[in-house]
């Protein structure tokens, strides 16, 4: 069975998990904790972000290649579209999401939890022990901030990063408009990256990712909540209707979800 090497909020995680589930495949998720977990991933594929891809002895890494390579494996259902031009367009809107909606995100995210509490220990994954959860919760805003001016998520950046993601959904939302996948009448890579890509901006309403029953359907303020953008998510939510497989039951029996690594 293929083996995925993720982290459950990874949007480039999620992103793969969407072609899997699209492409009908079975496969095993196995979550890689930050820090210990990535240099134990590093020991095992030479690599230590995620998503890795393994199939039988071989390692995929980078979520775009890991979806070439399972694309050449199963060509059907089909995720390229035939006309030249149209393939052309999915090749560069899936670059394009990767590089503004999937980095950017994370930013406006970041800042969402620094300002709320509730909303920052809502994220950890059900399986966390509550004294985490609230030696979390209880995390000053103050430090977050500074923390994240630390690593680039200053105010400003942040606030620009704001500002493209608004510009982003509303082209995602005029491109939409009257069309029920982003390049014509039949799903593509395009629908799947940027589908996927988007989850920290408003998370989906199924149990499609493990998180509490609370957050599904909340997301950054002034995006996730904004009557404009509205028309997007639910294409969203009607894509992973129909493609995306929910976790069953609970997230500690279900196949779909994640368990930790472990080292041979």
């Amino acid at each position: 069975m293929l083996e995925l090497y993720q982290f459950e909020l990874s949007q480039y995680s999620e992103k793969v998990r969407l072609i899997l589930d699209y492409k009908g495949l079975e496969y095993r998720k196995i979550e890689v904790t930050p820090g210990i977990g990535q240099v134990e991933l590093f020991q095992k594929t030479g690599q230590r972000q995620v998503p890795v891809l393994k199939d039988g002895s071989r390692y995929i890494s980078d979520s775009t290649d890991i979806i070439k390579y399972i694309d050449a494996q199963n060509p059907e259902p089909a995720l390229m579209p035939q006309d030249p031009k149209l393939r052309g367009l999915c090749l560069m809107m899936e670059e394009w999401a990767d590089e503004s909606i999937g980095t950017k995100s994370r930013k406006a995210l970041f800042s969402a939890v620094s300002k709320d509490q509730n909303f920052r220990k809502s994220l950890l994954p059900n399986s966390t022990p509550d004294v985490l959860k609230t030696l979390v919760e209880g995390v000053p805003g103050d430090v977050l901030k500074v923390l994240g001016v630390g690593v680039g998520y200053s105010p400003d950046v942040v606030e620009l990063a704001m500002k493209d993601l608004q510009q982003d959904l509303e082209a995602l939302t005029l491109i939409l408009e009257g069309s029920p996948y982003l390049l014509g009448d039949e799903p593509c890579l395009a629908d799947f990256a940027v589908a996927g890509l988007s989850i920290l901006l408003k998370f989906p309403d199924g149990a499609y990712l493990d998180l509490p029953e609370s957050i599904r359907g909340k997301g950054v303020p002034g995006l996730a909540d904004n009557p404009i953008y509205q028309p997007f998510f639910e294409w969203r939510e009607k894509l992973y209707a129909q493609y995306r497989k929910p976790i069953i039951g609970s997230t500690i029996n279900s196949p779909n979800a994640p368990t930790s690594i472990q080292i041979e």
